[in-house]
């Protein structure tokens, strides 16, 4: 196996350059780039300290696989879809490990990050607490960015010498520099060309299988992807999972963001793992990730083969419910997981489905209690079963699975009131609360919001007596007094905005408000209670009421029967 070794600047330039060698180019196996702007700007500092850059891993082959370009210009919102290549079966090199580091480079040196380009400070080189950063990298504007802000890639590729280099920044600095300024950018100028252009920083391992496609087929490369990235952190379980996926179904990548991208166009964030996990849950091999399952024969195949009746399922689950249970957004689905026997139910059991009864209140106990919390792999299998068992949905026998598992789809008061301002729970309970509210989101940043009815900068301002020195010296209200389910109410973006409550007292605000919208918001109609001077008062009052609404989210074991033959859970919409 050869080992060759280039400077950074070369290597560079191997990346999408079929002239280079056959260029280096990502396998479909491949995940997408995932670093931050502070781990690019992180691995550009390590190397201007001559930090060693590990081993990367090269297949160099003429097989006709599926392949795709580096990105060069990085949007959090683009599709991998759109940097493939056509397939041929001329000479390249698939990069197998490295993956991060060289897509880094190359936005860093030939392309920006969300329309900013990297720049060094040249002026710096001291190492700073607490980011132990000691070259200060950054993703700025072009046309904003002064000095000591250098554009990167101006230097890497600048074909002068280092001095004549250094020489022409000291004269464009804009402003006289000191002796120490001057020698600083010479000798980062230095740096630059010695880690970029002189030294071999960066070796890879090459597996060549141009002369003899046996040597290294697609099956053997894949398996040795995932030992290389299967030992640390880098890759998750379904990454390696889709990996193997993607190795025997080409169009894998492009179909899955194809039902991300539907499954997401309201407001939530489904995920691979979410889909991965559902496509092992609905062909019976266990929610669990595991490797050995996608080597199993035929089970490949099958998520290909029933991949629209997969989409089908997972679509319609969705739909019913966005439409049938107010839960229209990521924050009022704290688990995701809880939708998968819901998926089977509807992927294997179809009539029964039509007909079933008390899904909604399945969905609402599950989620308030927390009951998928943790890691629920055996209790998806658990309620998979229950339904196999029972030709279908059956809402008696999924809470007998979920109980079985010692999980408790009891509410207890104090659970219900600790759903406060910050908690996972409080967008589900606010989209059964406030039915009047759309809750789907228009635009970015135009979710509801919840806000504090007695504001917290005013709650911040009443004192108590320190028992230490005897003064009004301590704040009265603490975080969790301030943030209580009780002091918090859902607010659309205009209402809370400029010009909105913001910091208005309760007394103020609701001195004009209808009858309908107290209602609406479960306020306490003496308005003497509104006041600041009032607030324990108005919150014990609120409390009762809040308690009254909300009296069937605190139903007890014996009443999940009644619930079941009904179909409702309390007031939460009927199935129809």
């Amino acid at each position: 196996m050869k080992t060759p070794k280039h400077s950074l600047r070369k290597i560079v330039g191997f990346l999408n350059n079929p002239d280079e060698d056959g260029g280096f180019w990502l396998p479909n196996i491949q995940r997408p780039f995932v670093w931050s702007e502070d781990q690019i700007c992180r691995l550009f500092d390590s190397i201007l300290r001559e930090y060693p850059i590990s081993t990367l891993l090269i297949w160099k082959t003429k097989a006709e696989v599926r392949h795709r370009k580096f990105i060069d210009n990085y949007r959090s919102k683009l599709r991998l879809s759109d940097f493939y290549v056509p397939e041929n079966g001329r000479k390249k090199c698939l990069v197998l490990d490295g993956q991060q580091r060289l897509q880094s480079l190359f936005i860093g040196l030939c392309g920006s990050y969300e329309g900013r380009e990297l720049f060094l400070d040249i002026l710096s080189g001291e190492v700073s607490a607490p980011d132990d950063v000691k070259f200060r990298f950054a993703f700025l504007d072009a046309g904003k960015a002064g000095f000591p802000w250098i554009r990167f890639k101006d230097l890497v590729f600048n074909t002068a010498d280092p001095l004549t280099a250094a020489e022409d920044l000291i004269a464009k600095a804009g402003r006289g520099l000191s002796p120490d300024e001057r020698r600083k950018i010479s000798r980062h100028v230095g740096i630059v060309f010695k880690t970029f252009h002189s030294d071999d920083g960066i070796s890879y391992q090459e597996l060549d299988s141009t002369e003899n496609a046996e040597l290294y087929t697609e099956d053997d490369v894949v398996e040795v992807f995932i030992r290389a990235n299967s030992g640390g952190t880098r890759l998750g379980k379904s990454d390696l999972l889709f990996s193997l996926l993607s190795s025997s179904w080409d169009r894998a990548d492009e179909q899955m963001e194809d039902l991300l991208s539907d499954l997401n166009r309201h407001g939530f964030a489904f995920t691979r793992d979410f889909v991965l996990k559902s496509c092992l849950t609905l062909l019976n091999q266990g929610a669990r990730y595991e490797v050995s399952k996608f080597r199993k024969p035929g089970v490949r195949e099958e998520i290909e083969t029933r991949w629209q009746d997969i989409t089908k399922a997972l679509k319609d689950v969705l739909d019913f419910v966005r439409g049938k249970t107010f839960i229209r957004c990521d924050k009022a689905l704290p688990s995701y997981l809880v939708v998968i026997p819901l998926v089977y139910s509807r992927y294997h059991f179809p009539d029964n489905w039509k007909a079933a009864q008390g899904i909604d209140s399945y969905l609402l106990r599950a989620l308030i209690s927390g009951a998928f919390s943790g890691t629920p792999d055996q209790l998806i299998d658990d309620c998979v079963g229950k339904i196999r068992e029972r030709n279908g949905f059956d809402l008696n026998h999924l809470f007998d699975a979920i109980r079985s598992k010692g999980r408790s789809l009891e509410l207890t008061e104090d659970r219900f009131w600790q759903m406060g301002y910050g908690s996972d729970s409080i967008h589900l309970l606010f989209n059964l609360w406030y039915r009047e509210f759309n809750y789907t989101p228009a635009y970015d940043n135009n979710l509801p919001q919840v806000d504090h009815i007695f504001p917290q900068s005013a709650l911040r301002k009443i004192k108590a007596v320190s028992p230490e020195t005897g003064r009004l010296s301590i704040v009265k209200y603490k975080q969790d007094s301030r943030d209580q389910l009780a002091n918090c109410m859902l607010l659309t973006q205009a209402e809370n905005g400029a010009g909105g409550k913001s910091d208005t007292l309760p007394e103020v605000w609701f001195a004009d408000k209808p009858e309908s919208y107290l209602d609406m918001h479960l306020v306490p109609k003496d308005k003497d209670l509104w006041k600041i001077d009032r607030f324990e008062d108005f919150i014990e009052e609120r409390r009762k009421l809040i308690r009254d609404k909300f009296s069937y989210l605190l139903a007890q074991k014996t009443q999940d029967n009644q619930i079941a033959q009904t179909g409702n859970d309390g007031p939460a919409p009927s199935i129809h």
